[in-house]
């Protein structure tokens, strides 16, 4: 039987065939630009991505076994503290805070009782120090103050209205025994930026000492709370700093004010409040008055909340209320020492 013939290739196939063997000795192309593909063949983008990401989370999930993971939850979470928000100052800073009656800078009438320009209804002194404890004096709105050049007395807070900052802060230099130039800063809060620090806030939670209620007809304004543990916003806050018991008046008012000072530094102090804290200063520059910076501002709270232990809180010895000047009162000056000084 003659051989059997293998079938002669085609000239096509003789040509791949010679391209394979001689393949190590062709050039290849510098770019893939060069290679003119069909189009069915061309690799689309979207799934050259697609196979570069799934080699990627398989090449991971192989070193995932060879290096694993430490527990994410067993790791140390870093969290926002009240001493990363700046840099603290390097002395001790007093600054005068000064709440009005109105309910905003500027305002020409107070809305208030009784009714006229915006009077300081609440004065603090603050001091910020690195190493201490947050000190707040409290001071009365109605202690007798008699000016230069005239003969009645007039309450300590109604000399806003009069000089503004300036007479406020050189009065009260005075008064507690500071050395100028303190009060280093200034702060003035109208009614709506405490609502809107409340508010931001999410609300306080606050003890109100019992049920409080009034309504004055003259303002349109009522007051209505409850006793007891309860979150307030900002408008219910609003009514616990203005409630003046009839028993107490304002020594009263200023246990209530202590309240929401300790509850304001204890709120600002979380750290979800605190990575808030430069937006809320942001916001309220254009509703305060103040020589603060927002530097020095953050710098304050950094040293303010970061402090130990509950607020210090100080208050000037008074006589009782003079009928004959309208309910002001006399300063206890039996001390020989300066009326708030910190150690």
């Amino acid at each position: 039987m003659p051989p059997r013939r293998e079938p002669r290739p085609s000239p096509a196939a003789a040509r791949r065939s010679s391209d394979r063997r001689s393949g190590a000795a062709r050039s290849v192309p510098e770019s893939a630009g060069s290679l003119r593909l069909p189009a069915l063949l061309r690799p689309k983008a979207w799934l050259s991505a697609g196979l570069v990401a799934v080699g990627a989370l398989l090449g991971a999930s192989l070193l995932g076994l060879i290096w694993p993971q430490p527990d994410r939850e067993a790791q140390e979470t870093l969290e926002l503290t009240p001493a990363s928000l700046a840099e603290k100052p390097g002395r001790a800073i007093t600054v005068l805070v000064i709440g009005l009656d109105s309910e905003r800078i500027g305002d020409a009438l107070n809305h208030a009782a009784p009714a006229g320009p915006a009077a300081a209804d609440a004065l603090l002194l603050v001091r910020v120090n690195r190493k201490g404890p947050l000190q707040v004096l409290n001071l009365p709105i109605e202690l007798a103050i008699t000016l230069p050049g005239e003969a009645n007395p007039v309450g300590l807070g109604s000399l806003y209205q009069r000089g503004g900052v300036a007479l406020t802060a050189d009065v009260v230099r005075e008064v507690v025994g500071l050395e100028p130039p303190r009060p280093d800063r200034y702060l003035v809060v109208p009614r709506s930026a405490l609502r809107k620090i409340v508010d931001s806030l999410g609300g306080l939670e606050l003890n109100p000492p019992g049920v409080m209620k009034y309504h004055d007809k003259a303002q349109n304004y009522r007051i209505d709370l409850q006793g007891g543990l309860q979150r307030l916003d900002g408008k219910q806050v609003e009514q616990l700093v203005r409630y003046r018991d009839v028993g107490l008046g304002d020594s009263g008012r200023r246990l209530d004010h202590q309240l929401v000072e300790s509850a304001l530094r204890d709120r600002f102090s979380r750290p979800e409040q605190l990575a808030l804290l430069p937006n809320l200063l942001r916001d309220l520059q254009t509703k305060v008055e103040t020589n603060l910076t927002a530097a020095e501002s953050l710098s304050l709270l950094a040293a303010g909340l970061d402090t130990q232990g509950a607020i210090q809180f100080t208050r000037l010895a008074l006589k009782p209320a003079n009928k004959e000047h309208e309910g002001l009162r006399q300063l206890d000056t039996a001390r020989d020492r300066p009326l708030w000084q910190a150690p």
